[in-house]
């Protein structure tokens, strides 16, 4: 296989993108909840976006910050900012304005562009942050703007339509907001370079996507992960991308997969657990699924397969991370084990380290996770420290535990901060809460470390069961004794109706030992 050739030093991904599609003029690019633009409409908003961005006396490198809903606007702005030299920062359309006033201070934001719907807590970050923000650019408003705030479709169709940049591949691009699970969110910096690097090292090697496919992305763009999925893999190959603006779930996810009939979809293990425990999960005959995607937590085998049998369609597990941008370990179509995040993706190199720091070259021995690879981010702003502890040398440390089989997968066990020590000996929370969704009682669970009477740490599990069903604490735990170690039973059981989540549908467990902590 021939190596992946890089971009050219002088490069600018969004014209990168116009220009690999200029035969492709009239073809549907983008749908959306409110049409669909070609490719051809879609590169002549992105200029027009662009000399908008220049009317307004944005420079190079000036931040703005973009909060909107997933829409074909959220692709225009994101692009348009990259066609001027403009950094977009990406933010989660589901947080407080108190979020985006720290996010607004962080980045010295010069502009915001914002869904209409979302204009209200915008405008309320805006009143308690000390900002350097001097335009709001808004998408689909649903009233009267104030003065000073500008309509997107009049903002492009006024404006001239700008040249691109004369961007590198290695200078600073966009902006994602790492997880604040801990401490504030990190504004992890990418380089127009790092979209190309994944779009072909995964989009194409792995995923091998291709103009004739629809995508459609449960996760959204303002994630790594989705703005992978639907935007820089299938643009690169003149793919039909699918947009949703409301929440994934599962009745709006199956609409999608029904009426445009997308041939690939990208969603998270939860969502899958989700959509397979419904009622109205669509036939195999309803879909044109021929490929399935999942990351931001490890897939349990029993959803993997499940969803196989239904569908007759893999699903695609694999890690990434906003520090690398998407994917770098994971199955691949045709070769698949579920229950793993399978292995380096072609272009990356991954280690396993001890707790001393040395390289684990056996088998089936828990360490860290270290990747090597060509998307990493070039930093975390202002932030030091904390880029110095994640990115050392070439290589960036995940936070993840993981083992490494003798057929060389590699399997989760566990973030950092979440791994178990039970009798002196880990136990991965990922593994044990695997082994409990594989009861047909149970539709998730969660666990978590408890103390015991003599300060012992032992597991918990909480647990949410499927409509209808019940279960005893003595049937839950001789279910996983059956399965398990003796160690890694869960000691204590705790039933309840919703786990705590991220956005992304990823369990956050360190609110669980918040809770368990204060209830104690």
């Amino acid at each position: 296989m021939r190596p992946t050739p890089p971009p050219p030093t002088e490069f600018n991904f969004a014209q990168h993108l116009i220009a690999a599609n200029a035969t492709r003029a009239n073809k549907t690019a983008l749908i959306d909840d409110a049409g669909s633009l070609s490719y051809g409409e879609m590169a002549e908003k992105i200029r027009h976006f662009a000399g908008g961005l220049q009317s307004l006396g944005l420079k190079r490198e000036e931040r703005v910050l973009l909060l909107m809903h997933d829409s074909s606007d959220w692709v225009v702005a994101f692009l348009g900012s990259l066609y001027a030299g403009v950094v977009p920062v990406a933010v989660n359309t589901l947080l407080t304005a108190d979020d985006y006033a720290f996010m607004l201070r962080n980045s010295r934001a010069q502009a915001v562009l914002v869904s209409g719907a979302l204009l209200p807590t915008l405008q309320a970050a805006l009143d308690v942050a000390k900002t350097e923000v001097r335009h709001v650019v808004v998408s689909r408003p649903t009233g009267a703007l104030a003065q000073g705030q500008l309509n997107m479709g009049d903002f492009v169709a006024q404006n001239t339509a700008a040249l691109p940049a004369s961007t590198l591949a290695d200078e600073p691009a966009f902006w994602l907001y790492s997880s604040g699970s801990t401490g504030q969110p990190k504004g992890t910096v990418h380089s127009q370079g790092n979209l190309y690097w994944t779009a072909e090292l995964y989009g194409k090697g792995v995923l091998d996507l291709r103009a004739s496919d629809t995508v459609f992305s449960a996760a959204k763009l303002f994630f790594a992960y989705g703005l992978g999925n639907a935007l820089s893999f299938p643009l690169s190959v003149g793919a039909t991308v699918v947009l949703m603006a409301e929440r994934p779930t599962p009745q709006a996810t199956f609409k999608r997969l029904v009426d445009h009939q997308p041939t690939v979809f990208y969603g998270a293990p939860t969502g899958y657990g989700g959509m397979l425990a419904s009622p109205d999960l669509p036939k195999k005959n309803q879909v044109a699924l021929r490929l399935c995607s999942s990351a931001g937590e490890a897939l349990p085998s029993d959803i993997g397969e499940r969803w196989s049998s239904h569908f007759g369609c893999e699903i695609i597990d694999g890690i990434g991370s906003t520090e690398m941008l998407h994917v770098f370990l994971s199955n691949r179509p045709g070769d698949v084990r579920y229950g793993t995040t399978g292995k380096a993706v072609p272009g990356y190199e991954v280690q396993l380290r001890g707790e001393d720091g040395s390289v684990i070259s056996g088998h089936d021995e828990i360490g860290d996770l270290f990747i090597q690879g060509p998307s990493s981010a070039l930093m975390y702003w202002n932030n030091r420290e904390k880029s110095r502890n994640t990115f050392q040398g070439v290589w960036t440390q995940s936070g993840d535990k993981y083992t490494r089989d003798a057929d060389g997968y590699y399997t989760y066990a566990g973030r950092n901060d979440d791994m178990l020590k039970v009798s002196g000996i880990y136990v991965s929370p990922f593994e044990v809460e695997s082994t409990l969704v594989q009861h047909p009682a149970i539709l998730e669970a969660a666990v978590i470390g408890k103390p015991d009477t003599d300060g012992l740490t032992k597991t918990k599990a909480f647990i949410v069961l499927k409509a209808g069903q019940s279960l005893t604490h003595e049937e839950v735990k001789a279910f996983v004794k059956e399965r398990l170690a003796p160690y890694k039973y869960p000691r204590f059981i705790e039933f309840v109706a919703e786990l705590p989540k991220t956005a992304t549908g990823k369990i956050q467990r360190f609110r669980l030992r918040d809770l368990e902590k204060h209830s104690a």
